[in-house]
């Protein structure tokens, strides 16, 4: 069998992307639910013990070290770090914010995680793509519209995700190869459980023991985010962060779609177009590097 190109390794990167968003658009239904009727921390805690569970059971599988002292050191560490501040901003958001207007800010991640790349990775972006990012920042402001009545200051709380998020993914591709994936993810579950007790503490809610319904939508954000996890971890190590970060924009059409189907949201005319600013910049930022790399082989 033939040695794996880099085209062939973005190539399964993207589509792994792309199935990841599919899967964290439907648990983002399910952790919105149960974020709702139960306390947030709650539901980060209880996720991220079961997430760990399983894959630290994955992990031991292929002889993966999941006690470790590398997990408590250097860019293990930070990546966890990164990865709890995410999802403690992001439960709260869902369970305070539509839907509709969460997804599409974090549809800022991509260009944050280009802009990353390009300062503390040093991948080439020229100044195309630096406009196309700044064009997806102006996006992200018509989305929150904060100069106006209509400003939800939760969004404020997606925003700062995305800051996280992109810091998680420029931490996950700089982390050692021999470091497995599995354990990446048992590390990152693991940290999401004193994340939401002190997410539980600090917002003076106690434990609540969970309805049949309620543990089966539990159940249903574990089985989703897991595959998602998954495949976004595998993308982002695969492939290169500027090729495979923009398939992220997908979430938002499965977003967007749940939240009209299954929670009657209509998304604001100033909230589809900062969307289309948002991925309207990604796509071309996309495209640049495409056009870039096609130049250079050329050459």
């Amino acid at each position: 069998m033939p040695p794996a190109t880099p085209a062939a390794d973005n190539t399964r990167a993207a589509l792994m992307m792309v199935a990841s968003m599919a899967f964290f658009a439907v648990e983002d239904l399910f952790l919105k639910r149960s974020a709702e009727t139960m306390p947030p921390g709650q539901v980060l805690a209880l996720t991220g013990a079961a997430g760990a569970c399983v894959f630290w059971a994955l992990a031991a599988g292929q002889r993966q070290a999941v006690l470790s002292r590398e997990a408590l050191r250097g860019v293990p560490l930070w990546r966890t770090l990164a990865e709890a501040a995410a999802a403690m901003l992001y439960i709260v958001a869902l369970a305070l914010a539509p839907l509709s207007m969460t997804s599409a800010l974090l549809q800022a991640s991509p260009l944050v995680v280009v802009a990353g790349a390009a300062l503390f990775l040093g991948e080439k972006v020229g100044w195309r793509r630096w406009a196309s990012i700044l064009v997806g920042f102006a996006g992200v402001l018509v989305i929150l519209e904060p100069w106006g009545a209509a400003f939800d200051p939760t969004g404020l709380l997606t925003v700062a995700c995305v800051v996280a998020l992109a810091a998680r993914d420029l931490l996950t591709r700089t982390m050692p190869a021999r470091i497995g994936t599995f354990q990446v993810a048992t590390w990152a579950y693991l940290g999401l459980v004193p994340s939401g007790a002190l997410l539980m503490a600090g917002m003076g809610q106690s434990f609540l023991w969970p309805t049949p319904w309620q543990w089966a939508g539990l159940g249903g954000a574990l089985v989703s985010g897991l595959f998602g996890y998954y495949a976004v971890v595998a993308a982002m190590r695969l492939g290169e962060v500027s090729v495979v970060a923009p398939f992220r924009y997908t979430r938002l059409v499965f977003a967007m779609a749940i939240a009209m189907v299954f929670l009657g949201e209509r998304p604001s005319g100033t909230t589809l177009v900062g969307a289309a600013l948002v991925v309207g910049s990604g796509l071309y930022a996309f495209a640049r590097e495409r056009a870039r790399k096609r130049a250079s082989l050329i050459g």
